[in-house]
């Protein structure tokens, strides 16, 4: 008997590389990405096209949830969405919300702390290791308890781009099998 897969959401600001690494997971996982939700017009959103998932650009939460309904999502995920989320939608979504981070929470993370920011800030701090986190959504930003983290050297000779390449390519390996793993626990 083949289980049903989980219809998952992905919330996205960017590029959408690592939505392209939830495209490229699904077949051979327990998700099917069912819709792509962009809070601006970015790459993510051609990405999402090209796959033949539907995609909805807004900032209303109240849309959002209405066409998360619609579509028949279990889990959000966010993969670089670059925006707080409402206190109420973190409590409807309470353990069915997840964020990506690139660092290894709880250094670095909070209100401001995204992208090269974050990359600027380990290399500064001089830190020997930082990675990427899988936590759940809170109305804390970033305060969600961690699911899984995956630990990425800071060498002596980085930058915040060579090391936030790094970073990003294990946020592509981690988050695919954490969302596989939501996915199958009841």
């Amino acid at each position: 008997m083949k289980t049903a897969r989980v219809h998952i959401a992905v919330c996205v600001s960017g590029e959408g590389t690592t939505l392209q690494a939830l495209l490229d997971a699904q077949q051979a996982n327990h998700y099917r990405v069912a819709l792509v939700v962009a809070n601006r017009a970015c790459g993510a959103l051609a990405r999402a096209a090209k796959a033949g998932v539907p995609t909805l650009l807004s900032r209303d939460w109240e849309e959002i949830t209405g066409r998360l309904r619609e579509a028949g999502v279990g889990l959000i995920v966010l993969a670089g969405y670059l925006a707080i989320i409402p206190e109420a939608v973190c409590e409807q979504w309470a353990g069915r919300m997840i964020n990506t981070h690139p660092s290894l929470l709880p250094k670095f993370g909070g209100k401001g702390m995204y992208g090269r920011r974050v990359h600027e800030a380990v290399i500064a701090a001089g830190e020997r290791e930082t990675g990427c986190t899988v936590h759940y959504v809170s109305s804390a930003v970033d305060g969600g308890d961690i699911i899984a983290q995956t630990r990425v050297p800071v060498l002596i000779d980085d930058t915040p781009d060579t090391l936030a390449a790094r970073v990003q390519a294990a946020e592509r390996q981690l988050l695919p099998q954490v969302v596989d793993q939501l996915s199958t626990t009841p």
